[in-house]
């Protein structure tokens, strides 16, 4: 048995997600024990890039059957096919689990971050494109007051561009009112899902940036350890309080990143390629969820603001959120992503 199946089998509360809406990778993950899958305009132009021929066609008719369609409009209907198929092989598990798994995640566009409206209105219609979706969108100020009106309206969020505690708490706080408004009114909450990424991996670029261009000489087990650190520290303060969303651990970088939270009621979204490296590896899958980051590692951490700001709970505001070095370096990266993407689909309408 791989390592990611054991992990399932052995602790059924830790779900293993595919970081990508390739159906072959997809299938590969589904084998293994996963029950989710997730989006966003970086990880669709990869699978385009990297399975082209196989999308060409789909590309060309939605061109030839909207002759009116914008680049966007494509890249969008482009971004809905691809979620689509992905979808259809999870919605054995959605129906099985009445909705607790097997979801696909579509990300609203990154334009919108700093707007609440654009971003519920975006969410509801790629809501509507499959019956197991799941809606992410980054969670700057608006985002979280669109998380909000989201869970109330029955749509499950994943909280995305997510680096901090502080984030983490104030998506799930904001879901809580969506689902107590929801509840208010005798509405069904029972086949909600939400879920909150914390991206430990782009935490730890950040900090590894921040401290070499601050000539910071600190441990290099330190260094990896600090996401980790982020996430454990969240987990707990969502167990305490009780909170309904569930936290997702994204961005993978090393063996921490898998190794430390198994046992945990967590969500591992993990790419394809670090899936084949852990269940070629040796990791003993044993409970690793409830022990401390050592607080050896912490105390050294500590001595460092930009640490407190991802790891304490009040380290950041909502206004700060979105001026936060990896929220910045990630949605560039997102909006760069974008860009490629309608690039690509430009080739296939100016002809």
């Amino acid at each position: 048995m791989n390592k990611l199946h054991e992990t399932v089998i052995k602790f059924p509360q830790t779900e293993v997600w595919n970081d990508s809406c390739s159906c072959r990778e997809l299938a590969y993950a589904i084998e293994n024990g996963a029950s989710g899958a997730t989006t966003n305009p970086v990880i669709v132009g990869n699978v385009l890039k990297n399975e082209l021929p196989e999308w060409e066609d789909t590309i060309r008719k939605i061109i030839a059957d909207n002759p009116s369609f914008t680049e966007d409009e494509v890249s969008w209907a482009v971004i809905k096919a691809l979620g689509s198929k992905a979808a259809g092989l999870l919605l054995p598990q959605y129906k099985a689990t009445h909705g607790q798994k097997g979801r696909i995640s579509f990300q609203t566009n990154a334009k919108f971050y700093r707007n609440r409206d654009k971003m519920v209105e975006q969410a509801c219609e790629l809501a509507a494109v499959v019956e197991n979706s799941q809606i992410k969108a980054p969670a700057s100020k608006a985002g979280i007051e669109a998380f909000e009106e989201l869970t109330y309206r029955g749509i499950s969020i994943n909280a995305t561009v997510s680096f901090t505690c502080a984030q983490a708490v104030k998506v799930a706080e904001a879901v809580e009112r969506g689902l107590a408004r929801r509840e208010a009114e005798g509405k069904d909450t029972s086949w909600m899902h939400p879920v909150c990424t914390i991206m430990i991996g782009r935490t730890d670029d950040y900090l590894k940036s921040w401290m070499k261009g601050h000539d910071v000489l600190i441990s290099s087990e330190a260094l990896e350890m600090a996401g980790v650190a982020v996430m454990k520290n969240a987990y707990r303060i969502y167990k305490e309080k009780g909170f309904r969303t569930k936290l997702l651990v994204a961005a993978f970088r090393n063996q921490n990143h898998f190794e430390q939270f198994i046992g945990g009621d967590i969500v591992l979204t993990i790419p394809y390629g670090w899936q084949k490296k852990y269940n070629n590896s040796s990791v003993e899958i044993k409970e690793n969820m409830s022990a401390p980051v050592d607080q050896k590692i912490i105390d050294e951490l500590m001595q460092y603001e930009e640490f407190r700001k991802s790891y304490l709970p009040d380290g950041l505001q909502p206004e700060e959120f979105e001026h936060y070095g990896a929220f910045l370096a990630t949605m560039n990266q997102f909006l760069g992503g974008y860009d490629s993407l309608v690039q690509l689909i430009r080739k296939y309408m100016i002809v």
